[in-house]
């Protein structure tokens, strides 16, 4: 267990303006939501505030990196389009 922290704004640190500014759009807004939803399941499990069985919890991380492969689909896109 790692209890390193997962935000976005440490995923991404060179693009968190570019976060902020997505962050009201209506699909980014979403999977940045259930992106933060998710991390905070998963911090609180290792944590052991939450109980979960270990499949769980690796359904979560999955779905946690899924989530992150998307955002990060999402910022590449918007940076091209900046440029």
């Amino acid at each position: 267990m790692s209890h390193k922290p997962h935000d976005l704004a440490v995923e991404f640190p060179n693009d968190v303006d570019l976060l902020h500014s997505l962050k009201g759009k209506g699909h980014f807004s979403a999977l940045a939501d259930r992106y933060a939803e998710v991390n905070h399941t998963i911090m609180r499990i290792e944590a052991e505030l939450d109980a979960a069985s270990d499949e769980r919890l690796e359904e979560l991380k999955k779905e946690r990196l899924s989530l992150l492969d998307r955002i990060g689909e999402v910022l590449r896109e918007a940076r091209h389009v900046a440029n």
